[in-house]
């Protein structure tokens, strides 16, 4: 008989819980999707960080690297992988085959949880925080946006690093468009802004 121990199984992701329970019966329902098979589904998340303005003979900085590196094997629980540029960019003068970027995917509970993290940790932190814009859908329902510096995560302590850098953050979905991945996120607690009242806008004209 053996004696090997079996690992509990992990508690399902918050926000999958959400979307599966009530999230997806909602959209279902505000779009007529007969099918639950058409339901938009998050499919994965990529956190790219762009290095090529940070390049000094086209090597980039082990210090700079490091502090990349560091902070998205933090965030994500993933060792991040370096892109290389495939073709020479003369406005960033970034050559053929040096470093352009670090990158993450995520997919299943560590997509769920980062997205988790991101809403309700990581942006109450944004100094003068007015909401997401939600004009950065594309097509297809996919949602990118930016953060201007690393310091919004609660787990990374800036007093040990001397560079400050910035990331893009994508989430894609399967079977979707704008208007039901916009309400997908929004019912998950993505903070969009809101938009003006009526009186704001014509006062805002007059003046």
């Amino acid at each position: 008989m053996s004696t090997t121990a079996i690992s509990p199984a992990l508690p399902e992701p918050r926000l999958r819980r959400l979307y599966r329970q009530d999230v997806a019966k909602r959209v279902q329902e505000a779009f007529g999707l007969k099918n639950p098979n058409q339901l938009p589904t998050m499919s994965k998340i990529i956190i790219n960080v762009g290095v090529g303005k940070q390049l000094e003979n086209q090597k980039l900085k082990p210090e700079y690297r490091d502090t990349v590196v560091h902070t998205l094997a933090t965030i994500s629980g993933q060792k991040p992988i370096m892109l290389i540029a495939k073709k020479a960019v003369s406005n960033f003068k970034v050559r053929e085959g040096a470093p352009s970027a670090f990158m993450v995917t995520l997919r299943r509970e560590r997509m769920w949880n980062f997205l988790d993290r991101l809403i309700n940790l990581a942006m109450p932190r944004i100094k003068d925080f007015r909401g997401v814009s939600d004009k950065t859908f594309d097509k297809q329902g996919n949602f990118a946006m930016g953060l201007t510096e690393q310091a919004v995560w609660p787990e990374i302590n800036m007093a040990e690093f001397n560079h400050l850098h910035g990331m893009n953050i994508n989430i894609v979905f399967t079977r979707s468009d704008p208007k039901k991945s916009r309400m997908v996120l929004a019912e998950l607690g993505m903070p969009f802004v809101k938009p003006e009242p009526p009186q704001t806008k014509a006062a805002a004209k007059a003046s």
